[in-house]
Parts: C-alpha cells; sequence; structure tokens
C-alpha cells in the first residue's frame, strides 16, 4: 500500500516538485538544495527570480542550520513558530549556494503549523515552497492545477486540515516588528 506522505517526501527529495498544504495556503515545493529542482519552481510558478522563495523547515533546529538567528530572530520565532510567520535572515554557510533568488545573503524561513507539512518536512528536510498558484493568479489550488501547473506537479496532497487562506506575513526588519510586541 502506498504512503502519501513518503511518496510526496521521495518526490520532493528527487528534485520534482509537490504540492502541500500549510497553515496558510498549498504550497509548491521542492528541495531547497538543488539547483535543477528551485529552477523547476521558478519556471512552473512563472516567477521572476528577483522574488525569492521561502523556505519551510521542520523545526526551529533545523532553521538554525540555514540561517543565523540573532536574540530578536529567536525571540520571534519561540513565539510564532509553528505558525504563519516568515522570518528573513541571514543564510548560514550550509544554505549560501542554495539558488532560491537574486540575493544569496538572506533566506526566508518558516515553521508550518499544518500535520502534513510537518510530516513530510520531518523526511524531507527544508524545502523551497511558495503558493501554488502562478505568478499574479488569484487561483485556488484545484482551478490552478487544472489550468496548467498539474505538469510540473508530482504529488498533490490535500488533508483533513485545510489551509487557512492567507499567506504568511513576511518579517524582515527584525527591529521594528520586536519593537512593536
Amino acid at each position: 500500500m502506498s504512503d502519501p506522505i513518503r511518496d510526496a517526501a521521495a518526490a520532493a527529495l528527487s528534485g520534482r516538485l509537490i504540492v502541500i498544504p500549510t497553515d496558510t495556503v498549498y504550497g509548491i515545493g521542492t528541495r531547497a538544495d538543488d539547483p535543477a529542482a528551485t529552477g523547476a519552481l521558478f519556471d512552473a510558478k512563472g516567477r521572476p527570480r528577483d522574488l525569492a522563495i521561502a523556505v519551510l523547515v521542520p523545526s526551529s533546529a533545523a532553521a538554525r542550520e540555514i540561517a543565523a538567528f540573532d536574540h530578536r530572530g529567536a525571540a520571534l520565532a519561540a513565539r510564532f513558530w509553528p505558525g504563519p510567520l516568515t522570518l528573513v535572515l541571514p543564510r548560514t554557510e550550509a544554505s549560501r549556494r542554495w539558488d532560491l533568488g537574486t540575493d544569496p545573503r538572506t533566506i526566508g524561513l518558516r515553521v508550518p503549523h499544518h500535520p502534513l507539512a510537518l510530516a513530510v518536512l520531518a523526511i524531507t528536510g527544508p524545502l523551497a515552497v511558495t503558493s501554488a498558484k502562478r505568478q499574479a493568479e488569484i487561483a485556488d489550488v484545484p482551478t490552478m492545477v487544472e489550468s496548467g501547473i498539474n505538469g510540473f506537479v508530482a504529488t498533490l496532497l490535500t488533508g483533513v486540515v485545510a489551509p487557512a487562506g492567507t499567506p504568511a506575513p513576511i518579517v524582515g526588519k527584525l527591529n521594528s516588528v520586536i519593537n512593536e510586541t
């Protein structure tokens, strides 16, 4: 019998694109450390390279391996992860060569709060993930998959807990956020 979570993880680890639910939206993703895989993600989305792709990780510990946290980033992660908050932080040597967009200095990270996403990430580790719709479309996932992205996607996971439908806020200027909370 096939295990959809393991199948999705295997597809992502082999560099293919998968669609998974997150706590905010359905995301399309692949392994973050494979330039051919992230290139396919940019192509499938019709996404310009100056719009970096965020990385989902299974835990704060996994995030610390690929991003440099200061006390502000650590405080935000402790308070809001898992959950719908993307932190933009300096990259560590481990992620510096990843092809996530035009800025190799920073990386957007998030620990999603969705059981299927976390189950896949527990197997794969970091995945480059963006919303599962073509750039500038306002379609939901079923419409988007029917309209053409399905030619790129290896696996589509849907679950009991549907995404909330609002993309995660991105925090890039930690000083202003810390001072407001």
